[in-house]
């Protein structure tokens, strides 16, 4: 009985989930607590994923709170020696956290800005994978979920910056999954759309901009950020076994838009 349904079950794995102090990152590392995963809430302050993970273990959930700024190597070793000290291993990564400090032309790009979302977009979502793979090869597999955009897809105007940055999270999540396959670690990678969070307030806070978006888009809305915690559970499961090096959008039709 049940052959299906407990594929579904990450009962005791333990995830690390970057940025997850609020929006997808959050609603992500919820829906990993919610089946049963020891879950590492991580972001830039140990006050607000205290009060994350907190709120976790309040629901009966088994969550602890790991402050990391992903731009510095020190402090994403410090992230996984924390976590395999307290839990044992790793068996889950969500490569949330992310930056976008500017909004404009490609022609007008400054170095050090290029430079600093190259880092925490794609660099330090490598960097901990590559952390993490000694422990995940020795428990036997495990599940890298890299959390891009449909501008790593389709780029909009004035977001050139993130969309090579996201397009090239697409590409690591590719190559993760063909050298490390037969290790048992699978990669991942989701492509949200428009999803109300504090990330994308300068679009659904502007009343114009946001009608725009929603007419055109095939769902006629954007998205609540506990909308992207199905996928990442499936993709963090048994579920999804024979599922890696995969490109998954949740944009509500976004990429059927011309």
């Amino acid at each position: 009985m049940d052959r299906i349904k407990n594929r579904f079950n990450i009962e005791g794995k333990v995830a690390i989930v970057t940025g997850a102090s609020k929006g997808i990152g959050e609603s992500i590392a919820r829906g990993l607590a919610e089946h049963g995963a020891k879950v590492v809430v991580s972001s830039r302050s140990q006050e607000a994923v205290d009060s994350v993970a907190k709120s976790f273990v309040s629901d009966g959930f088994d969550a602890v709170g790991i402050a990391c700024n992903v731009g510095m190597k020190d402090q994403l070793e410090n992230l996984v020696s924390q976590t395999i000290s307290k839990y044992g291993g790793v068996d889950i990564i969500v490569n949330n956290a992310a930056t976008n400090p500017v909004f404009g032309k490609l022609a007008e790009a400054d170095d050090e800005v290029f430079d600093k979302i190259m880092n925490v977009n794609v660099k330090a979502c490598m960097q901990l994978a590559n952390l993490c793979h000694p422990s995940m090869k020795s428990r036997g597999g495990g599940s890298i979920i890299n959390i891009a955009s449909v501008e790593g897809l389709k780029p909009s105007f004035g977001l050139g910056l993130y969309s090579i940055s996201k397009a090239a999270l697409i590409m690591l999540t590719k190559s993760q999954a063909k050298e490390w396959g037969r290790a048992g670690i699978r990669s991942n990678a989701i492509c949200p759309g428009l999803i109300k969070t504090k990330f994308s307030a300068s679009i659904w806070k502007n009343e114009d901009m946001l009608a725009q978006f929603e007419t055109a888009l095939p769902s006629g809305r954007m998205a609540d950020p506990d909308e992207m915690a199905g996928l990442a559970v499936y993709l963090a499961s048994d579920a999804a076994s024979y599922s890696t090096g995969g490109v998954y959008t949740s944009d509500g039709g976004f990429m059927l838009v011309g």
